[in-house]
C-alpha cells in the first residue's frame, strides 16, 4: 500500500518510525489517514528487520483527535462504519506481536489521546498536554476512553471523559498514562535511544510477553497464571532462550536468530 497520510522509516536499529502526517491539520484523524495508521501498523509488524515501532506525529501536536470536517451528513450506519474505521488502529495495535512506542509532544487530544493510552509505551515531553476534549464540542469520546480506563481506572476515566479538560505530564504519568517524561527539546533522542534499547531484547521473548498480556488480560486470576505458564513454556524451547542463558554464563552479548 502506498501512504500518504503517515510515514515509514527505517533504521539499521530494527526500529521503525511511524509519523502520523497531517501537520496542517494537527493530525487529526481522517479517514485515509486511519486506514493508512492501520496498515503501516500491520506491515511493521511482518516485517522482519524490525522489533520496535516508534509512532510520533509530523509538526506542532501529535494528535488532535478526529477530522470534524468529515462528521456532517451520514446515516446512523454511515457513522458506525466511520468510527469503526476511526479506532481501528487504537485496537489493532494490542493484537500486534511487535511493541509500539509513541512519543508524544504538543497535544494529544481525543482520538488522539486513545492512540497514546493504547501503544504499549509512552515517552512524552515535559510540555506536552493530552485530554479527552469531544465533550467540549458536544460530542464524546467513548471510544478513545476504552484504553485510557484500563490505564488509569473507572473514576479517573469518567472525569476525564465527562468534563473533557487537558492534563499534563506529571498528571499523566501519576495516573499510569505515559512512561517518562522527558525535556522538550531531548525528545527525539531519547525516544529513539529508547525504542533501540527494547530492540536489543529478545525479539522472541517480547513479542511472546506482549501477546501473552493482551490475551490473559481479561482472564480470571488462575487463568491467567495457567496461559502465562504455557507462554513461558514455549519460550523456553527456542534457540534464542537457550543463547540468552548461554551468553549470561558466557559475560557476553547474546547474538538472537529469533528462533
Amino acid at each position: 500500500m502506498k501512504f500518504e497520510k503517515v510515514i515509514i522509516e527505517k533504521g539499521e536499529n530494527h526500529v521503525a518510525t511511524l509519523t502520523l502526517n497531517r501537520p496542517e491539520s494537527m493530525n487529526t484523524f481522517s479517514s485515509q489517514m486511519a486506514a493508512e495508521l492501520n496498515q503501516a501498523l500491520i506491515e511493521l509488524d511482518s516485517d522482519s528487520l524490525v522489533r520496535v515501532i516508534l509512532l510520533k506525529g509530523a509538526g506542532k501536536a501529535f494528535c488532535a483527535g478526529i477530522d470534524v470536517n468529515e462528521l456532517a451528513g451520514k446515516t446512523a450506519i454511515e457513522y458506525r462504519e466511520w468510527i469503526e474505521k476511526m479506532e481501528h488502529p487504537l485496537v489493532t495495535i494490542s493484537k500486534l506481536k511487535k511493541p509500539v512506542i509513541a512519543q508524544l509532544h504538543g497535544v494529544a487530544a481525543a482520538n488522539g489521546m486513545g492512540l497514546i493510552a493504547a501503544a504499549d509505551l509512552v515517552i512524552a515531553a515535559d510540555n506536552a498536554r493530552m485530554g479527552l476534549t469531544a465533550i467540549n464540542v458536544g460530542l464524546n469520546c467513548v471510544g478513545p476512553v476504552i484504553p485510557v480506563s484500563r490505564c488509569v481506572g473507572r473514576k479517573k476515566a469518567l472525569e476525564l471523559l465527562l468534563y473533557g479538560n487537558l492534563i499534563k505530564m506529571p498528571e499523566a504519568l501519576s495516573l499510569g498514562l505515559i512512561n517518562k517524561i522527558v525535556p522538550k527539546d531531548e525528545l527525539e533522542s531519547q525516544a529513539l535511544q529508547w525504542a533501540e534499547e527494547l530492540a536489543q531484547k529478545s525479539p522472541i521473548a517480547v513479542q511472546i510477553a506482549k501477546t501473552g498480556f493482551y490475551h490473559s488480560e481479561d482472564m480470571n486470576y488462575e487463568e491467567q497464571f495457567a496461559y502465562m505458564n504455557e507462554a513461558f513454556a514455549r519460550l523456553c524451547t527456542t534457540d534464542d532462550a537457550k543463547e540468552g542463558v548461554t551468553a549470561f554464563f558466557e559475560r557476553r552479548d547474546p547474538v538472537w536468530q529469533e528462533k
